[in-house]
């Protein structure tokens, strides 16, 4: 056997690997916005969908409550309250998949809070319940660990929530952020921020590209969020391509062919070598122990790969990892981000206006088919050309309307820009990138276009994720900015 049948064997063994591996992800889904699955096969492979490597986010779960308080009643008994969390932590098992909690613990006692703070330094968050009348010195205790916490009172705990504004405002209560509710769904959106912050820690993206990024930005970002940037060159990305069958690029067409509701300028050579990228994309992530990858491919990469990377992007994003276009660090950290709170991929868009509907347009030649998750349902989507360039393979997928969505850019270490509203519309024109969305804007579509800043990208996730983005800028230290909001 020779070299490049023994690399391409190898390959087709760890492809395999993986697949089953996102396949089991896939089937655990994801719930109540929670990521799940794929760590029960931590040993098969080093990716993990979406977002993060091989650990769990780490979730300290701290009962509060005193014994006999007045309120909710002088009876309860703070363990079977215990107990009937735990059954609705049970029931939302699916929710919590990829979560670990390493402490999980009534608290009754300032010396019980004491022990319990210094069991919180290698969590992501705290996850603090709120059982009876009188926990706020205990609540100020583990706050005092300085670690994100989410506090969840339901109806009748007490009246300290007559007390959490002000807590909040204060530096004590910098990363406390509280959930009010009887809605015990809402203990798995109280997480979320947590997992964001992990998976950006965990996060490790490839930037194939021949120049550097600016170091201050990458330094900024890897001590701010612990994310790293890794690039390579365009050797390393042909030779990924030239390990990977023939045979196996044309299966793979095949199935992006069969799938398409039209072929329209792309021939079947072009479609087989943007396959042959894609799997190629696949085993850098692999190599590189990485979710995320973007291309130079509008710059340093322009024709100096063997196809454009787009259908590689839209296979990766499918499947609950990323495919970032141009290089764009920024929206590959926002796309993690907002991937790891929805459990959504993002839509990377250059937008246009159009006052008459009124909405924004967003565009891209690059759309993802499974908008709602690697185990949601497809869109339908044609594969054609590069609008641009008019070369090239693409998917121009059709989303549906009716959606919630949310807009967002992740500027720098201090800003997130973002805004909400529904799509409208699924414009199918040749003018404009291929992929297209009406989105008619919560708020002042006006403020928006006057307001806009930072450049032309934005990434778009369905649902309305104001809540935990504001939960995370609040945890990161962040500036959260609605685009749409009309200045004084």
């Amino acid at each position: 056997m020779d070299d490049e049948e023994n690399a391409a064997m190898l390959f087709n063994l760890r492809r395999r690997e993986f697949l089953q591996v996102t396949a089991a992800g896939a089937a655990a889904c994801w719930a109540g916005g929670a990521v799940l699955g794929a760590h029960a096969a931590e040993n098969s492979s080093p990716l993990l969908s979406p977002g993060a490597r091989r650990s769990k986010v780490r979730v300290a779960k701290v009962y509060l409550g005193i014994p006999k308080a007045h309120w909710p009643t002088p009876l309860m008994d703070l363990n079977k309250e215990v107990e009937a969390y735990e059954a609705e932590f049970t029931k939302r098992a699916g929710a919590f998949a990829d979560v670990e909690f390493p402490v999980s613990q009534l608290v009754t006692t300032p010396e019980e809070a004491q022990q319990v703070a210094a069991k919180l330094g290698d969590v992501d968050g705290v996850l603090a319940i709120h059982l009876s009348m009188g926990v706020t010195p205990l609540l100020q205790t583990v706050l005092a660990a300085g670690k994100p916490t989410v506090l969840f009172a339901a109806p009748y705990s007490g009246h300290e929530w007559t007390h959490f504004g002000a807590i909040m405002r204060n530096k004590e209560g910098a990363l406390l952020d509280c959930v009010l509710t009887s809605d015990f769904d809402q203990l798995a959106v109280a997480v979320r921020p947590f997992r964001a912050i992990h998976h950006l820690r965990e996060a490790r993206i490839v930037n194939v590209s021949a120049r550097e990024q600016s170091p201050e930005y990458l330094t900024a970002i890897k001590d701010k969020f612990g994310t790293e940037v890794v690039r390579i060159d365009r050797d390393r990305v042909l030779a990924a391509y030239e390990a990977v069958s023939k045979s196996d690029a044309a299966a793979e067409a095949e199935r992006w062919m069969n799938g398409a509701k039209e072929i329209v300028e792309p021939g079947k050579e072009e479609i087989e070598k943007s396959c042959r990228l894609a799997l190629a994309f696949e085993q850098l992530l692999n190599e590189e122990n990485a979710t995320t990858i973007t291309v130079d491919c509008y710059g340093t990469m322009y024709h100096q790969l063997p196809a454009f990377p787009c259908i590689g992007f839209t296979r990766l994003n499918d499947m609950g990892f990323a495919g970032i276009c141009e290089s764009d660090i920024k929206s590959a950290m926002t796309f993690i981000l907002m991937q790891a709170l929805s459990g959504n991929p993002g839509f990377i868009s250059d937008p246009t206006l159009d006052e008459s509907k009124p909405g924004i347009i967003l565009a891209h030649c690059l759309g993802s088919t499974k908008m709602n998750g690697p185990n949601g349902e497809s869109s339908p989507y044609r594969i054609r050309s590069i609008m641009e360039r008019q070369e090239g393979a693409v998917t121009q997928v059709f989303m549906p309307v009716g959606q919630k969505v949310t807009q967002a850019e992740l500027i720098g270490t201090y800003k997130l820009l973002y805004f909400t509203g529904d799509v409208i519309d699924a414009p199918d024109t040749d003018r404009g990138c291929r992929t297209k969305i009406t989105v008619k804007v919560d708020g002042d579509l006006a403020a928006l276009w006057q307001n806009w800043s930072e450049g032309l990208h934005r990434v778009t996730c369905y649902g309305d994720l104001t809540t935990d983005l504001r939960r995370f800028c609040r945890f990161k230290q962040i500036e959260l900015v609605d685009e749409a909001k009309a200045t004084a």
